[in-house]
């Protein structure tokens, strides 16, 4: 089976989220960057601390 029929099945079994599981995933995403962006902050402060930066 070529990508092209893989690509067009997958979009027959797909559909329109509804609203709670839009804003769930939408939670679920914000919480996710804001965690990356503390460890990044967490990252940058060890660094400068240890006078890598």
């Amino acid at each position: 089976m070529g990508f092209i029929e893989e690509a067009v099945r997958v979009l027959k079994l797909t559909r329109k989220p509804r609203k709670d599981e839009f804003i769930m995933v939408s939670k679920i995403t914000g919480l996710g960057m804001v965690v990356i962006g503390v460890i990044g902050v967490v990252i940058i402060l060890f660094a400068r601390l240890l006078g890598l930066s």
